[in-house]
């Protein structure tokens, strides 16, 4: 198996594996964003992922998320843990099958390094923002806002406001006819993915 791991990392940089195996990152939501983070983090070889969700796999999220049909009607968290150690068995990926909140969050992702928001709903992602904000205040947090519909690569963006980032095109919401479709939504969750790397590798 350690032959395998080496394998597995040999084309990066010994420097970027030894930080990135060190890191832990917190991924609060598993649906098109999520899982799409996920997967891409693991296939870098981060440390450790700690990933909650409440919801369970349906039909129509096999459009754009890191699902298979096999999966339908099981929870999501265990869904992606079973495709995460079948990429990557190298990792650690720690899951919560729970729904976040003020009370929780602080707890299950207390020693992550960043946190990703993959949230729905807009509610969703102003509680876990101002959460993390005020509970993990030197910490980053990576949120996405604005990946409906399809095109416009132009317009996406990362914008940064102390230790919370955005990315996405932070115009079009969820809404009858613009709903999110697998190739912008994983521009902007690998969007996600990118930064979390620029932010563990920068000193290096």
């Amino acid at each position: 198996m350690q032959d395998l791991e080496e394998q597995f990392f040999s084309k990066h940089d010994p420097k970027i594996v030894a930080v990135l195996k060190d890191s832990i990152v917190g991924i609060a939501g598993a649906g098109g964003l999520g899982s799409t983070v996920a997967v891409s983090l693991a296939r870098t070889g981060i440390g450790k992922l700690v990933i909650a969700d409440f919801d369970k796999v349906e039909i129509s999220n096999l459009n754009r998320q890191q699902y298979f049909i096999d999966q339908v009607g099981k929870p999501k968290v265990e869904s992606l843990l079973e495709n995460l150690k079948k990429i990557n068995p190298f990792s650690e990926y720690q899951i919560h099958y729970i729904k976040l909140d003020e009370k929780n969050i602080s707890v299950i992702y207390k020693n992550a390094d960043i946190m990703i928001e993959a949230f729905d709903k807009v509610e969703m992602k102003k509680m876990l923002i101002e959460t993390w904000i005020t509970s993990f205040p030197d910490k980053p947090i990576i949120a996405a806002s604005g990946l409906a519909g399809y095109g416009r690569n132009e317009i996406l963006h990362i914008r940064k406001v102390d230790n919370l980032y955005l990315c996405g095109d932070e115009e079009t919401e969820l809404q009858e006819g613009i709903s999110p479709m697998a190739p912008r939504a994983g521009i902007v969750a690998n969007m996600q993915a990118n930064l979390v790397l620029e932010l563990l590798l920068k000193e290096i």
